[in-house]
């Protein structure tokens, strides 16, 4: 079905922060392509977003296999067309001393957040050549400025995600691609629900805690929401931003001060 919008890959869509910003994108008129690696999770996704009158298709992905992210970048390509904005999305944390951290642990987040964001990047941009334009969009975190205890791994990985925008940024300029990264902050998902049981593991405290003192940190006093980093995402998507490219912006609510 080819499609006279504008076409969006996003990985990691299926729920939470992915969804949030896929859901946006639908209402701002691109067709969307969900990918992730939990099929029931994502076919309930898509059949809902075709119960509101989005244009969306799927595609089963681990963003840790170079051919899963092509796959993802053929689906949008063969069924509606083109490409114009691919989201690195996908991410998983880890949480604990940096003394704890086992090669198992380092080998997983960094396959998920740093390989998968190469990949899809590689990916996106094979295609997006051909077009002679594109938006790349990689989810990068506070703690991709500055690291925070406990959060050691996690953080490396999201430096080494604004790393990865910068430089790409600059090798794709000339091809008329764009490349720059949203920085979220603590948003009420099912990772601060994991991350606040860890706390308690390695420091002690009562559950809720660990996310009460990381919202009491916040200026503008509550936590994120996935539509607050959907409504920036929807710039970054949009023609608003063809003008920046290499940037890692923080919308946090006012945490990290750059």
């Amino acid at each position: 079905m080819m499609t006279n919008k504008k076409v969006v890959a996003i990985t990691g869509a299926a729920q939470g922060i992915g969804k949030g910003i896929a859901k946006r994108l639908a209402e701002d008129g691109f067709a969307i392509v969900l990918g992730d690696l939990n099929e029931k999770v994502l076919k309930e996704t898509v059949d809902e977003f075709k119960s509101l009158g989005f244009t969306v298709s799927y595609s089963v992905s681990d963003v840790t296999k170079p051919e899963a992210q092509k796959a993802l970048v053929a689906k949008a390509v063969d069924e509606f067309g083109s490409l114009d904005v691919f989201i690195n999305n996908a991410g998983v944390e880890f949480v604990g001393p940096v003394s704890e951290i086992s090669p198992e642990n380092l080998e997983f987040v960094y396959k998920i957040n740093v390989f998968g964001t190469v990949y899809g990047i590689q990916a996106a941009a094979e295609q997006m050549k051909k077009q002679k334009s594109g938006k790349i969009i990689n989810a990068c975190s506070i703690a991709g400025h500055q690291s925070f205890p406990m959060m050691g791994l996690y953080s490396a990985t999201k430096f080494s995600v604004r790393a990865f925008t910068q430089a790409a940024a600059k090798e794709l300029a000339k091809d008329n691609i764009t490349v720059n990264a949203y920085c979220p902050g603590i948003v009420a998902t099912d990772m601060w629900t994991r991350i606040d049981e860890a706390v308690i593991k390695h420091e002690g405290g009562n559950k809720g805690n660990a996310f009460k003192k990381a919202v009491e940190g916040i200026a503008l006093g509550r936590s994120e929401e996935p539509v607050d980093i959907a409504n920036l995402v929807s710039y970054l998507a949009s023609s608003d931003s063809n003008y920046m490219t290499g940037q890692a912006i923080c919308i946090d609510g006012g945490i990290v001060f750059n």
